[in-house]
């Protein structure tokens, strides 16, 4: 039987949750003729059989009974006797997020704003502060990376800074989507309470929204020949306007190398990678999903095409490199396409669909797991660079930033050992290294690093 749509078999048993009472069949007014066998015992009833015989067969028709009488106890508990009167939707709004709860981290209840403000996110417009925020399951939020010259940054938010409170309300766990607070009317202020490794004590930054209208693609010649892409995230357009930026730095001349810069590019639209990797590859695969539905299964291959007529590649990442961005960079790798340098990336492997539910809220639920074409995993491991580049100073991260850290990730092909986690990768210094490395690739002479002057032997004082 083919395997029934993921979205159907989650409403029917959030209706069934919803339920308030699971009355038996009634019995027929007059008996058989002849006596019926045993019926099951209630607990192994299935209350979603129906006429066809592979339904019986499928785990998403077993629906445990005596957990649901147990739900359904505590409801009844809470709305009679709880101190306070609680409101009926509130309370099973609540119930609906809790199931939720204890999934991975990526798995949330939206509500219908929320879940408006997620897509917008997607489009390249919306009104906020420009952050992309990991949230934390002991409550606030960590700021993964500033978008690039928005509210944010300028007002000085780091990598790695911790929001704990909000106009004044602390983040609690469990409440939902904690970042929504920062979403608003463009022009309006909103003042956040800032946890920062070094400093000793909580501090409060004010924050003016504006509309940002985030330009994923940016581009610029770093030397006659030599191009540079940065890529900030993954949006509805970005697969095009990588190819305007592409064409316009070969305009006069093919391009003798490309530096593609993917750092702290939290991912977006997977489209648009496996677009851009079409864009670099004439052959090849791209990435697969695999889930327990088949709604979760694909596979994306290259077409014969290649924008840069195999010029080299430097895929420039961090830590902050995750999703789409990690898709991106290990499809160019197993093709032997392009060459990766930077740090160990986030390491987030699994695919979210939103699930849209019959009161326009939604579920993001997370349905599959990405895979490179050589067929490895990329949940909970990242992406390791071929080259391994630290931050300036040689300051290392105060912080890990990975998905292995998350409580309730979702486990990885294998475990890491220690503390693996990839550092965050700002300023330029990483640019001019790509570049250096991209030149080695272009078979371009490197004039020798002068040796620096030996000291001269210290003289005893006579």
């Amino acid at each position: 039987m083919r395997a029934k749509p993921l979205s159907i078999v989650i409403a029917v048993l959030l209706g069934l949750a919803a339920a308030p009472a699971f009355a038996q069949s009634p019995a027929p007014a007059s008996p058989p003729a002849t006596e019926p066998a045993a019926a099951p015992p209630q607990d192994e009833q299935d209350p979603l059989a129906s006429d066809d015989p592979d339904a019986a067969k499928t785990d998403a028709a077993k629906v445990p009974l005596d957990e649901i009488r147990r739900y359904v106890m505590v409801y009844n508990a809470i709305r009679q006797a709880y101190v306070d009167p609680v409101d009926d939707r509130e309370l099973m709004q609540s119930a609906v997020r809790g199931l939720l709860l204890d999934l991975d981290p990526h798995s949330a209840y939206m509500k219908k704003a929320d879940a408006e403000e997620f897509d917008e996110l997607t489009s390249g417009a919306y009104d906020g502060v420009g952050l992309e925020l990991q949230q934390l399951p002991e409550g606030g939020v960590r700021v993964v990376a500033p978008l690039d010259d928005g509210p944010a940054e300028r007002a000085g938010l780091r990598s790695r800074d911790v929001i704990i409170a909000i106009d004044g309300k602390p983040l609690v766990a469990g409440e939902g989507d904690a970042s929504a607070p920062l979403r608003g009317k463009a022009g309006t202020k909103v003042v956040v309470r800032i946890v920062r490794e070094g400093t000793p004590k909580p501090f409060d930054v004010t924050l003016v929204r504006e509309t940002i209208r985030t330009t994923s693609v940016r581009s610029r010649m770093l030397e006659p020949g030599f191009g540079y892409v940065r890529i900030s995230s993954f949006q509805a357009a970005t697969a095009s306007d990588f190819n305007k930026a592409v064409d316009a730095l070969q305009k006069d001349a093919p391009l003798r190398g490309l530096v593609l810069d993917m750092r702290s590019n939290p991912g977006g639209l997977l489209v648009g990678a496996v677009q851009i990797a079409d864009e670099l590859l004439d052959k090849g695969g791209i990435v697969s999903t695999k889930g327990r539905e088949l709604i979760g299964d694909s596979r994306f291959d290259a077409t014969p095409g290649d924008r840069l007529k195999g010029a080299p590649v430097i895929v420039l990442v961090d830590a902050g490199s995750a999703s789409a961005a990690e898709v991106l960079a290990g499809a160019l790798r197993d093709n032997q396409r392009a060459r990766v340098i930077g740090s160990r990336t986030f390491g987030k492997g699994s695919v979210q669909t939103l699930l849209p539910l019959d009161n326009g809220d939604s579920i993001k639920l997370t349905t599959a797991r990405y895979f490179t074409p050589s067929g490895h995993s990329i949940q909970a491991l990242g992406i390791v660079p071929d080259v391994i580049l630290h931050p300036e100073g040689g300051d290392r991260r105060p912080v890990p930033i990975s998905e292995a850290e998350l409580p309730r990730h979702l486990a990885g092909e294998t475990p890491l050992e220690g503390d693996n986690a990839g550092e965050v990768l700002p300023g330029p210094k990483p640019i001019d290294a790509a570049l250096l490395e991209l030149k080695r690739m272009a078979g371009v002479a490197l004039a020798p690093v002068p040796a620096a002057p030996k000291a001269k032997p210290a003289t005893k004082p006579q």
